[in-house]
């Protein structure tokens, strides 16, 4: 038998496949979630999540220096907000004195060149745990949008490097970009959560933060999982109100989306492979039904295959070990 062509021979061995490998990971790809908590040497595991944690401040910092010690160049922080500082307009989410903003001091002085990114949303803060200020149950925008300005300004005089508009509101990009300009923070990034569908994948977390919503879901503002142009509507025009990345989430549910977006903009673009996608590899491999070390390879693989240059993920330390 003669053949002109055997595809085979480039995928021999190990170092052959390696040399040939269309996408690599490495440390550099990935943000690391950090969930804080007030009190001191305080550490909670997440039920939802089996070996993910939610942390004291110095227990945070311990953990961020063995991250940047791994390789692992940026951290996204969200912050457990206490039940009696929680009210309708979130206005615990810009007290200069707040959880995040001690944060957010404590890990720069600790790593001054670890990139701090910040969560921008109401949920955790809110009384009703929606992602913006209800009247008469509805989530209204552009009164959202004046807090999220606050918020963000509040973490970029923190000393936060990237703030990271996750409520989709409309126009808040180009509103937080402004009020970014008219304080001085004009070296202070904004990673847009551009396409953030409204997604079954997200429980865990928000058993993390008990940002659960209150009342109904948060279909009015998250998108339909339907929608493929959408998605790329939305991402153009955060790119254009000043975005400086752009996020799909979630992910391995949303590759094609990562695609379509990595194919049209001219940003870096991320992804966040979500608390319910680290949860559903966490119990299979517990129940011995797929090999957890392989999974996680392969979903990290293939989140970038997709076209991701960024990839949030609560895998990345697991991923770094495995990588070697």
């Amino acid at each position: 038998m003669y053949l002109q062509r055997r595809n085979r021979i480039l995928r021999q061995t190990p170092a052959i496949r390696a040399l040939v490998a269309e996408t690599n990971l490495t440390p550099n790809d990935f943000i690391a979630p950090i969930f804080i908590d007030e009190g001191s040497n305080i550490q909670t595991e997440i039920a939802s999540m089996p070996g993910y944690y939610r942390r004291s401040l110095d227990l945070t910092v311990a953990d961020c220096k063995e991250l940047w010690a791994m390789g692992i160049k940026s951290v996204l922080l969200f912050i457990k907000c206490k039940d009696e500082l929680k009210d309708n307009k979130g206005t615990e989410a810009w007290n200069p004195d707040g959880l995040m903003q001690r944060a957010i001091k404590a890990i720069k002085n600790a790593i001054p060149e670890m990139v701090v990114m910040t969560d921008v949303a109401l949920d955790p803060y809110s009384e009703y745990g929606h992602d913006g200020i209800v009247h008469n149950g509805e989530i209204v925008n552009d009164e959202t949008v004046e807090a999220l300005v606050k918020m963000s300004v509040s973490h970029a005089q923190a000393g936060a490097d990237i703030v990271a508009p996750s409520d989709m509101m409309d126009g808040r990009i180009g509103a937080i970009r402004q009020g970014l300009e008219e304080t001085g923070f004009t070296k202070t990034g904004i990673l847009a959560y551009s396409a953030k569908y409204a997604s079954c994948f997200y429980g865990p977390f928000r058993d993390a933060l008990d940002s659960a919503p209150g009342f109904g879901d948060k279909k009015t503002y998250q998108m339909n999982y339907a929608n493929r142009i959408e998605a790329i509507k939305e991402t153009m025009m955060d790119i254009e109100e000043g975005a400086d990345i752009v996020m799909v989430k979630p992910a391995m549910a949303y590759l094609d989306i990562i695609r379509e977006i990595k194919n049209t903009v001219d940003v870096p673009v991320s992804a966040y492979h979500v608390s319910g996608e680290y949860a559903m590899i966490k119990a299979a491999g517990k129940m011995g039904w797929i090999d957890e070390n392989k999974a996680i390879i392969e979903s990290l693989t293939s989140i970038k295959r997709a076209g991701a240059d960024l990839i949030a993920t609560y895998f990345a330390k697991d991923a770094v070990r495995l990588l070697g």
